[in-house]
């Protein structure tokens, strides 16, 4: 598979890097654009002031301008947190696009948002402040209404960004089983 690989709001950390690499141990080519030319941060706070700064159309900007040279060969699109909410914006605007993993987010969807069974799996934590309980319910409803073919994977007791282990989010557990999962999902696509 082609997959594209968006960072969080934290930028683009070696743990991005780190799951990229796992992803082409597997088997896949993956491009790991950075949306925030060179900028990486410690906090979710200085990483969503320095987002806030750059602009939603500004960040989708860049993320179409390094997904369009790749587009034609069926992308598939994922992402950490901020990154998710990216990677499902491109899936969902792209009629190649082959799936859609979102590890830690998802966003809003456009009421005439359409695809074609498009294959979605979503791995988040059980709570999550990002993600709520009410918003998920509503997320997959209208995921499902856009015609998507969704999976959800929710991982108790694990901080909100639990893949990159160096976060204090950070689970060893709940990862594993999440990159498990993941890779079940790219090899049935």
């Amino acid at each position: 598979m082609n997959i594209m690989l968006f960072h969080s709001t934290y930028g683009l950390r070696p743990a991005v890097s780190a799951a990229a690499d796992r992803l082409r141990a597997a088997g896949h080519e993956v491009w790991t654009p950075d949306l925030f030319e060179g900028r990486t941060f410690e906090t979710v706070e200085e990483g969503m002031a320095f987002n806030d700064g750059i602009g939603k159309d500004e960040l989708l900007r860049r993320a179409v301008l390094a997904a369009a040279p790749y587009s034609d060969r069926g992308l598939v699109y994922a992402g950490f947190s901020l990154g998710a909410s990216v990677a499902q914006t491109l899936a969902l605007g792209d009629e190649k696009a082959r799936g859609l993993i979102l590890l830690h987010g998802t966003s809003d969807i456009a009421a005439s948002a359409s695809v074609d069974e498009l294959p979605v799996q979503l791995h988040v934590a059980e709570p999550d402040a990002f993600e709520t309980d009410d918003w998920l319910s509503s997320w997959y409803l209208q995921m499902r209404r856009a015609g998507a073919d969704v999976e959800v994977y929710r991982y108790a007791g694990a901080g909100h960004l639990y893949t990159d282990p160096d976060l204090p989010d950070y689970d060893a557990e709940a990862a594993e089983a999440t990159w498990k999962v993941a890779l079940g999902f790219l090899d049935s696509l």
